[in-house]
This record gives C-alpha cells, sequence and structure tokens, in this order.
C-alpha cells in the first residue's frame, strides 16, 4: 500500500466510528500523475448525487505529458461502491449530525487508486484540546522509556 495523498487535519477535527475503502473512477493521465504523487485531499469532501457517491475538490495536478486541452484538476470524481455499502452509508447518514470525510488516497498492492474515507462525527474545541494533550504525553512517555 503506497499512500499518496492523506489529510493530516481528519483525526483532529472528527471522531471516526467506521472507516471504508472505495476505489475511485480516474482518467489515465490521473493515475500517471498520481504515480508521481501530485495528489492532494486538503479541502476535499464527499457528496452524494443520484444515489452515488462523488469525492468532490480533490486536487490532482495535470500530468505534463497528457494531450488533454480541458483538463480540471478539481473534478468530481465517482466512487466505486457496493450497493449494499451505499445503503448502508445512505441510512448512517440520515440519522444525522455524520459527515464522509477522506482520510487516504493509496494505491493498493494490485496498482489500483482507492480512498480511504471515514464516517465521522465533528470534534468540539475542547476534545481538540483533548487529543493535543494525549499527543504530547506520548512523546514525552516515549522520550522518559527511551532515556532509562
Amino acid at each position: 500500500m503506497k499512500i499518496i495523498a492523506a489529510n493530516s487535519r481528519a483525526n483532529y477535527d472528527y471522531f471516526f466510528s467506521e472507516k471504508i475503502d472505495a476505489g475511485i473512477v480516474l482518467y489515465g493521465s490521473e493515475v500517471k500523475s498520481l504515480r508521481i504523487n501530485t495528489g492532494s485531499l486538503r479541502g476535499s469532501y464527499i457528496s452524494e448525487k443520484n444515489g452515488e457517491l462523488w469525492l468532490s475538490n480533490c486536487f490532482i495536478k495535470k500530468y505534463e505529458n497528457a494531450d488533454e486541452k480541458n483538463y480540471i484538476p478539481n473534478r468530481d470524481r465517482k466512487l466505486l461502491l457496493k450497493k449494499r455499502q451505499i445503503n448502508k452509508i445512505f441510512g448512517i447518514l440520515k440519522q444525522g449530525g455524520v459527515s464522509l470525510v477522506p482520510i487516504n488516497l493509496y494505491f493498493s498492492n494490485k496498482g489500483f487508486a482507492k480512498l480511504i474515507f471515514g464516517l465521522g462525527k465533528g470534534k468540539k474545541k475542547y476534545d481538540k484540546r483533548q487529543t493535543i494533550k494525549e499527543k504530547d504525553w506520548n512523546i514525552k512517555k516515549s522520550r522518559i522509556l527511551k532515556n532509562n
């Protein structure tokens, strides 16, 4: 598994109840561009259109040797999921208070581009502070154990 792009703010801003892998529909030039690590998930989100899930605002730079004249780097890209998974996700979304947040974009062992996204609830400010405290404590703890 080779990670192409990661959303570093996702774990800071959300509690994830479930993480799901999905395939992505890409052009050939987009795959070549991702192989040289030119993708970004910053500011991207997942939306629902006509009973399907779409990754929006995900930036993939134009491949230099591609011949596409009207390339749109932030176009919407369809996510590939089974119908049962889609129905389950829609059921959870209807309950409210849950967002679909892209976490990682990676190449699988077979060479397919995939996206890990999570069903997340937003953290409050005090939850974020607690996360920072735990992270700092784990760093200090590892330093103490290393020195002893």
